[in-house]
């Protein structure tokens, strides 16, 4: 009886343990797709990856966002500021806590200079490549392309985030490039990145 019951309380201290992990991810993964949407670039590298941050340098990374979202090509914005997550398990991999997570995104590019039929043309099929979707839609009269997008983020809890959910925003290249140096190839492997 007494090992009916000690066992029935592990159980649920580690599926209380679980679900607050779960409840943590949701909310710092809101957290960050809101950050996005704002264009609040102190906030996206509050809940970026430590060891990114400090690969990349907080000050480079932040001109890196700011270039990301607006150049002198164009301006790119989230057009909707809540969307569902696609958050599978969380996999424990040595001492750390991953989780892939997805969402449809439709993204706004609004160009600069009056794009002509011919440049539209070659705007498409460059956005197609780099959002990974063949979901683009050049609107003339607003100079700007709808595209509809999967985005990923990649959750980590390490001894680094001191038990806070952080991520990479795999959209972006220098945060893809970062996630491929400092997460080992197996690591992404077994996340099927």
């Amino acid at each position: 009886m007494r090992t009916k019951f000690f066992s029935l309380v592990f159980f649920l201290i580690a599926s209380s343990s679980f679900s607050q992990n779960a409840v943590q991810l949701l909310s710092a993964t809101k957290q960050l797709y809101e950050a996005n949407y704002l264009m609040d670039f102190e906030g996206i590298v509050a809940l970026s990856y430590p060891k990114m941050v400090e690969t990349i340098g907080k000050d480079v990374l932040l001109e890196k966002l700011d270039q990301f979202y607006e150049n002198e090509e164009y301006r790119l914005r989230y057009q909707v500021q809540t969307v569902p997550f696609i958050t599978p398990k969380i996999k424990k991999i040595g001492n750390q806590s991953f989780c892939v997570i997805s969402c449809r995104n439709p993204l706004r590019y609004f160009f600069e200079k009056k794009l002509t039929t011919d440049e539209a043309a070659d705007k498409k099929i460059w956005l197609q490549e780099i959002n990974k979707t063949k979901d683009v839609t050049f609107e003339p009269n607003r100079n700007s392309f709808n595209v509809k997008k999967q985005s990923k983020f990649v959750a980590v809890m390490d001894e680094t985030t001191h038990g806070e959910w952080k991520f990479f925003n795999l959209d972006d290249a220098n945060q893809l490039a970062s996630f491929e140096l400092l997460i080992d190839e197996s690591v992404r492997k077994e996340l099927g990145l």
